[in-house]
């Protein structure tokens, strides 16, 4: 007999718990899920501001760690940056504002390359995880970036214009009721970069509470990564 995923839902998925070793000489504690046979796709993620609450587990990556491995092929590597606790444990160092955090995220991009030998992988930050991904996230192995809420208030112009010019993908997914950046200003902003996608999500807000919401947020990212994967289904 069925039942519906619901917000506690774990599907089956290889799951290990990781220390990245930053540059300057931290260590931060993550997670990495794999499905049970050979990933199509990567998701790297970025989490939310964690002065306001934001880590490995903001719950948009977590379910999704939960349940893309199995329903869609997807291994989901998930880490606190500097600072940040989560239930697995605190990381090294403190909240450097998004400037220190380039060696966290530098050092994770490295980690899933060469210690994990993951591919086709994409970054995915959510609000101050876009500005690190914006920033930082620039390795040319990277596929491209998806942008979750993306406020752009620590983004600059020479960060937009270094995407412009370098061409890979940034899919931006902006709620309607965004608090810190709505989808017509977001257009507006990220019309430096040619390529750029804004996709404007009806009736959502920037934390995407609800799983209708996080249903659609797990579905745009898939038709970007693997579209074969879709419709995610509502029961298991």
């Amino acid at each position: 007999m069925s039942e519906l995923i619901r917000p506690s839902t774990v599907l089956p998925a290889n799951r290990q718990k990781i220390t990245i070793h930053t540059l300057d000489g931290l260590n931060l504690i993550g997670e990495v899920a794999t499905p049970l046979k050979p990933a199509v796709a990567t998701l790297l993620c970025l989490h939310p501001l964690p002065t306001h609450g934001g880590m490995m587990d903001s719950h948009i990556f977590k379910k999704a760690a939960n349940r893309l491995p199995a329903l869609a092929d997807i291994a989901v590597l998930r880490f606190n940056t500097r600072g940040t606790e989560s239930e697995a444990g605190r990381s090294d160092g403190e909240f450097g504002n998004g400037e220190s955090e380039k060696y966290d995220v530098e050092a994770a991009v490295e980690y899933a390359f060469t210690e994990l030998n993951l591919e086709n992988l994409w970054v995915i930050g959510w609000s101050f995880g876009t500005e690190l991904a914006l920033s930082y996230a620039k390795d040319l192995r990277i596929k491209g970036l998806i942008l979750l809420s993306p406020p752009l208030r620590r983004t600059s112009e020479i960060e937009l214009t270094f995407w412009a010019k370098d061409g890979r993908p940034v899919i931006a997914l902006v709620p309607e009721f965004d608090e810190f950046l709505k989808p017509d200003e977001a257009r507006s902003k990220f019309s430096l970069i040619p390529q750029a996608k804004v996709l404007g999500i009806d009736g959502a807000k920037h934390l995407w509470v609800g799983e209708p919401f996080v249903y659609i947020a797990l579905t745009e990212i898939l038709k970007i990564i693997n579209p074969a994967a879709l419709p995610l289904p509502l029961e298991i």
